[in-house]
C-alpha cells in the first residue's frame, strides 16, 4: 500500500487534485485550496467537498472521507450542499478502463502465471475451489464493477463462523484485484484490502471467537487412543503419535526426514521453508518420541529419505493415511490430526498449568504483541522439553500397554 503524504508534504502541493489516499483529494486551483472526496456513482465521477484547507484539518478530512466510504459501503450515498456531480473532464480522465473481462477470468489467469512458484500443484487447485465456493457471486462481473459492498456479500456470511477461510478468501480476492489493476482492468483503490478499508467494516479476525477449528480429540481420551495408536505396527500410526508427542502439524510430521533430526540431542529442527509461519522450530524430543524414531530407523530403507514413507517408492505418507490411523485408534471418524495440537493445548491450560509463552511456543506460535517480541529474544527451550517429557508421559503411562493393532491406512 502506497503511503500516505504527511501534513507538511500536503502544505507543498501545488494546483492540481493530489490524491492523498482512500478517495480523499486535495484541490488546488488559483487561490482555492479545497478537500474533497472522490467516488463513483452510476458511471460518473463525483466529488464531495469536505472543507477548505484554512478550515479543516488533514486528520478532519480524512475522517470524513472514512465516513463517506462506510456509507458507500452500506449503499447510501454521500452528500454535502455544496457537492459537484459531473463527469471527469476529458483532459484529467484515466485511461478508458476495458469492462468485459470478469473476474473469474482474472482469477483463473492469475493462478496460471502463479501455479509455477507455489509449493504444492494442489495449490492452484485450492484456489480456485475456494474462490468457486465462496466468492462465486463475483465470478461473472467485470472487474471494474466490483466494488467494496460486493466483496463485503461474500465475507459477511463466513467472517463470523469460518473465519480463517473468510480471511484466506478475502486476500485472495484482494490479490486477483491487484492484478486487474496491473492489468489496467480497473483503477482506484481495491475493495478487498484490508488495513485502512475493511478493518473499518469487520470484526479483527483474531479477536472472533466463532472461528473454525479442526475438530479435536479431548485430553481425556489421549492415553487411551495414544495405547492403540502405539500398539499398532503400521507407520501412518507412528506418525501420528509422533506427531501428537511434539505439538506438530500433520503435514511437518509427514514431511520429517532423517537430516533434521538430530538423535543424540533429542531435537528435531524443522527448517523454515516447511514451517506456516516459514520460521525455523526446534522441537525437544521426549523418549517415547525417540522410541518411536528409533522403530522407524530400525525399518529405514535406502529409497527414501523421510522418516515415516508413504506406500509408492521415495514418496512421504499421504494425509488420508494419517487420518484414517487416527480414527480407527480413537473411535472417531470426526477427529481430526490437526486437532490433536489443540487437545495438547487444553491438557496445558487444564492439566499442566504451564505458562501460556511455553505452551504457544511449544505450538510454533508466536507470543504477545510485536514489541513483546522484539524482546522475547529466548525460545525458553529447556522449559519446552520438560513439558514434552510431561506431556508424553501422560499420553502414554509406563503401565498402559495397547492390545489392539490399527491395520496400515491405505
Amino acid at each position: 500500500m502506497a503511503r500516505k503524504p504527511t501534513k507538511l508534504e500536503v502544505d507543498a502541493r501545488g494546483p492540481g487534485n493530489h490524491h492523498l489516499g482512500d478517495g480523499l483529494y486535495l484541490r488546488v486551483s488559483g487561490g482555492s485550496r479545497t478537500y474533497s472526496f472522490r467516488f463513483q456513482r452510476d458511471r460518473k465521477t463525483r466529488w464531495v467537498s469536505l472543507g477548505s484547507f484554512k478550515t479543516c484539518t488533514l486528520a478532519q478530512a480524512r475522517q470524513k472521507a472514512l465516513e463517506f466510504r462506510l456509507m458507500l459501503a452500506n449503499g447510501q450515498t454521500p452528500e454535502s450542499p455544496r457537492m459537484v456531480a459531473y463527469a471527469t473532464p476529458a483532459e484529467s480522465a484515466p485511461p478508458p478502463v476495458p469492462t468485459g473481462k470478469t473476474f473469474g477470468e482474472v482469477a483463473g489467469s492469475y493462478i496460471d502465471a502463479h501455479k509455477p512458484g507455489w509449493k504444492s500443484a494442489k495449490h492452484g487447485s485450492q484456489w480456485q475451489a475456494t474462490l468457486d465456493q465462496h466468492a462465486g457471486s463475483l465470478m461473472a462481473m467485470p472487474v471494474v464493477d466490483i466494488q467494496v459492498q460486493h466483496v463485503l456479500a461474500v465475507l459477511r456470511p463466513i467472517w463470523n463462523s469460518k473465519t480463517e477461510t473468510a480471511t484466506r478468501v478475502r486476500g485472495r480476492i484482494e490479490s486477483i484485484l491487484d492484478a486487474a489493476r496491473a492489468e489496467g482492468l480497473r483503477t482506484g483503490e481495491n475493495p478487498a484490502r484490508w488495513k485502512g478499508h475493511l478493518d473499518a467494516l469487520l470484526a479483527p479476525p483474531g479477536k472472533l471467537k466463532n472461528v473454525e477449528h479442526h475438530k479435536a480429540l479431548p485430553w481425556q481420551d489421549m492415553p487411551g487412543t495414544m495405547a492403540k495408536l502405539m500398539a499398532s505396527k503400521g507407520t501412518a500410526a507412528r506418525c501420528v503419535a509422533f506427531a501428537t508427542l511434539t505439538a506438530t502439524r500433520s503435514s511437518e510430521a509427514r514431511g520429517a526426514v532423517w537430516s533434521e533430526i538430530d538423535m543424540q540431542a533429542a531435537t528435531w529442527t524443522i527448517p523454515a521453508a516447511r514451517m506456516k509461519a516459514k520460521r525455523e522450530h526446534r522441537v525437544p524430543l521426549s523418549s517415547t518420541a525417540l522410541v518411536i524414531l528409533a522403530e522407524m530407523q530400525a525399518a529405514r530403507t535406502p529409497e527414501t529419505e523421510f522418516v515415516f514413507p508413504g506406500g509408492k517408492r521415495g514418496a512421504a505418507l499421504s494425509d488420508v493415511s494419517t487420518s484414517k490411523a487416527l480414527h480407527v485408534a480413537s473411535g472417531d471418524k470426526t477427529t481430526t490430526v490437526h486437532g490433536l495440537r489443540s487437545t495438547f493445548r487444553d491438557w496445558c491450560d487444564e492439566v499442566a498449568e504451564v505458562a501460556e509463552v511455553v505452551a504457544e511456543l511449544s505450538l510454533a506460535h508466536q507470543h504477545g504483541d510485536e514489541t513483546q517480541r522484539a524482546y522475547a529474544r529466548s525460545n525458553l527451550f529447556d522449559r519446552r522439553r520438560a513439558l514434552m517429557q510431561q506431556w508424553a508421559d501422560y499420553c502414554l503411562p509406563t503401565s498402559r500397554t495397547g492390545e489392539e493393532t490399527i491395520p496400515e491406512a491405505a
